[in-house]
This record gives structure tokens, sequence and C-alpha cells, in this order.
């Protein structure tokens, strides 16, 4: 908290990630926490879901801001979004286009395709050494423990986590909630806090429960 309440005083800094929150169903407080941690974090970053580009703007402002090479690797599916306000035909498309609006498309490397494809693991593996990731940003669908057990392997002892829709009214938040409650309990998980709209925050402890093996 006492970050959160810093950055909103960075007025500069808070107005380009309110922008980046144009483009994000996260709130401000959570792409300031994504920032903070891209920042200061060890480690390169591993974002599952990241729609129209919001925390990966936010992770890539704060990857270049910490001065240090860091990869970051995000798989986004894509397709159309209709009734929405941030409605778009094209959600890849729109990605690659905030990004290079905010001037990072070339500091992230894109995956358009399903985070459990075999091709989408075999190129994330190919990219990700194990224990390379210092920041893991989940926000896709219901079944995070599906691609915790794809890239566990890959994530660093005490990788920060950041796993949206923990709390709220999407359809999503039971299963969320359940899987992270279960991981917690089984010694994977180790929780931080809850921020925003219902984004759980934490941190990884453990090895994977599957292993596709190095690729």
């Amino acid at each position: 908290m006492q970050k959160l309440i810093e950055y909103r005083h960075n007025k500069p800094l808070h107005q380009q990630l309110s922008k980046a929150g144009q483009h994000s169903m996260l709130s401000v407080d959570v792409l300031a926490l994504v920032h903070y941690f891209a920042k200061t974090g060890e480690g390169d970053i591993l974002e599952i879901g990241s729609f129209v580009g919001g925390s990966t703007i936010a992770a890539a402002i704060g990857a270049r801001d910490s001065g240090k090479s860091k990869k970051i690797i995000s798989i986004e599916l894509g397709g159309r979004l209709d009734n929405h306000h941030l409605a778009t035909k094209d959600i890849f498309k729109q990605l690659k286009k905030n990004l290079a609006q905010f001037g990072v498309l070339d500091a992230v490397t894109l995956i358009n395709g399903s985070s459990y494809d075999e091709k989408t693991i075999a190129a994330v593996r190919h990219a990700l050494g194990p224990k390379d990731v210092g920041l893991f940003i989940f926000d896709a669908d219901d079944n995070v423990r599906r691609n915790l057990d794809c890239y566990g392997d890959r994530l660093a002892d005490r990788c920060l986590m950041v796993i949206d829709d923990y709390f709220g009214s999407s359809e999503k938040t039971g299963p969320i909630r359940e899987q992270v409650d279960e991981l917690i309990a089984s010694g994977l998980l180790l929780q931080l806090g809850f921020y925003g709209w219902g984004t759980w925050i934490g941190r990884w402890q453990g090895a994977p429960v599957a292993n596709h093996g190095d690729r």
C-alpha cells in the first residue's frame, strides 16, 4: 500500500498508467503494482491473457524503467469482443496497435494462440529457461491451475504472481478462487493481498504438478 500511495502521488507515471488503464480490465492500482514488480523484481515476465494490452504496457514500461534487460512474453488468444466498453473486432490487432502507441511493441514477444496449445507451450519453453520468470500475470480463462501445470517450472522461486478475477461477478471468479485457495493450502502459492476490483497478488512457492519437458 505504501508503494501504491507513492505511485498515486507520482503524477506523470500515474497519468501514464491511467492511460494504459484505458486498455485494461484491471484497475490502475493493479497496473501500478505490475509496473513496480516489473521494475524492481528479478527475472523475466510471462503474461497469459494480455487482452488489448493494459497490463502488458505497464509491465513493459516497468521493465524499461528497471534499466535491465528482461524478456516479456505475452500470450493472447485474440478474437472479437462485442457489447463492451473495450469492444473490438480483432483483439490481437488492437493489442499490437496499443503497444505500438505506447512505444513498447518491440519490447514484448507476443504469441497469438491458446496458452495450453502445444505450439504455444513449445514457444514459451524455447524462449524461457527453468526458473527464468520473476513475474507471472494471469488474466485469461478460469483455469489458472492448468497454466501453472504448463509453465510452473519456468517460474523462479518466490516469483511474483498477479491473478485476476479472484473476487468479482465474472463467471470465472468461482473456479479461479477455488483453484488459488487449493494452491495456497498445498503450499504452492503464498498470498500477499487483494487489490483493485478483485485481483489476487502473491508469490509462487513450489514446483509444477505436471511437466511437459524442455522443448
